[in-house]
């Protein structure tokens, strides 16, 4: 009778602790999921028009939620503060599983698994512009920024390798994945003082997390909108679709304002070198060409100046086709975090 009675004392604790335990919203629950599979292929796209001097390209990557892989478009953004560059996150194999490497804000861009997301993210670095005095310039050569209305920029195309073969693959290692590894000068940027991603790239983020067109079982990675000039905004001119693979939307620029480009001109660094933080404190000779703006290949470094930066530029900021493979049901082991709702 005794032991009946401890049974049923520890049943009742059990049920009381369980209790006390507040439900576990979808992010949460999303924690620690387990992916087999890896993400689709890269979407190809055209970048919009930078909105405003200031803003910084993210690229567009494959998040994960509960029905699984969908796509958050790449866009603008305003940096946490002067100096400090995005370091996109990545998806990478490891432990038998698929684990997303959430992005950051940092004074030096750090490893992102040598995906070629395009638009100065080629792989290593980041080479679509520098921070000088303070102010962001725009390498026109690989972004899409119109020169009569955002003065601080420069031309740089020793950057661009068009004998290089780009590829659309969306994660590191495993089956297919890039063969890449971070350099010591990676690993030393991801020990520098970080800012997690903003809170309106995290609502970027969920605004493509409850559109079913973003789904990769909807849109069999071509999604209808790959890019947007502004976080959030899924409509009007400044969008930009997924287009096939096969597509030349590679013109060169048309008078001041460039055209728009896709992510297959867009290559990495010649000789994989990571020159975007190179001459930071040089002038600036605007719409000029600068041979001298980047640094030469170094064998794949990520050596860079520490910024010196104090203010916000003082120009205007606003207010603020591979379908995809069949997906393994999500499982909950420990080990490293992955992304609630793709983060």
């Amino acid at each position: 009778m005794i032991r009946l009675m401890k049974i049923v004392t520890l049943l009742a604790l059990v049920v009381l602790a369980t209790m006390a335990i507040p439900a576990a919203t979808p992010a949460q629950i999303a924690v620690g999921v387990s992916i087999r599979i890896g993400p689709p292929a890269l979407p190809v796209y055209a970048q919009p028009i930078c909105p405003a001097p200031g803003y910084i390209w993210t690229p567009g990557y494959w998040a994960y939620g509960p029905e699984g892989y969908y796509w958050v478009p790449g866009t603008w953004v305003l940096a946490p503060q002067p100096g400090y560059l995005w370091t996109p996150g990545y998806w990478g194999w490891g432990g038998g599983v698929y684990a997303w490497h959430g992005g950051y804000w940092g004074p030096h861009v750090g490893f992102y698994g040598g995906i070629n997301y395009g638009f100065g993210y080629g792989g290593v670095g980041f080479v679509g512009g520098e921070w000088r005095s303070g102010v962001f310039h725009y390498n026109t050569a690989v972004t899409n920024v119109n020169t009569t209305v955002i003065h601080n920029t420069y031309v740089n195309r020793t950057v661009i390798n068009n004998n290089v073969t780009v590829s659309r693959v969306s994660y590191n290692g495993g089956t297919g994945g890039v063969n890449a590894h971070a350099t010591e000068a990676e690993r030393a940027a991801e020990h520098e003082h970080h800012f997690a991603a903003t809170s309106v790239q995290t609502q970027h983020e969920h605004a493509a997390s409850t559109n079913r067109a973003f789904l990769a079982s909807e849109n069999h990675g071509r999604p209808a909108i790959a890019a947007s000039q502004r976080p959030g905004e899924f409509h009007g001119a400044g969008v930009s679709p997924a287009r096939s693979a096969s597509a030349n939307a590679n013109r060169p620029p048309s008078g001041n304002n460039m055209s728009n480009r896709s992510m297959e001109r867009n290559d990495r660094p010649t000789n994989g070198a990571n020159n975007s933080h190179a001459n930071v404190n040089r002038p600036s000779n605007e719409n000029t060409e600068h041979p001298n703006s980047s640094r030469p290949p170094q064998s794949h470094t990520n050596e860079s100046h520490p910024p010196q930066n104090t203010n916000h530029p003082a120009e205007g900021h606003p207010n603020n086709s591979r379908p995809p493979q069949h997906e393994s049901k999500p499982e909950h082991p420990g080990g490293e975090q992955h992304p609630s709702h793709g983060r």
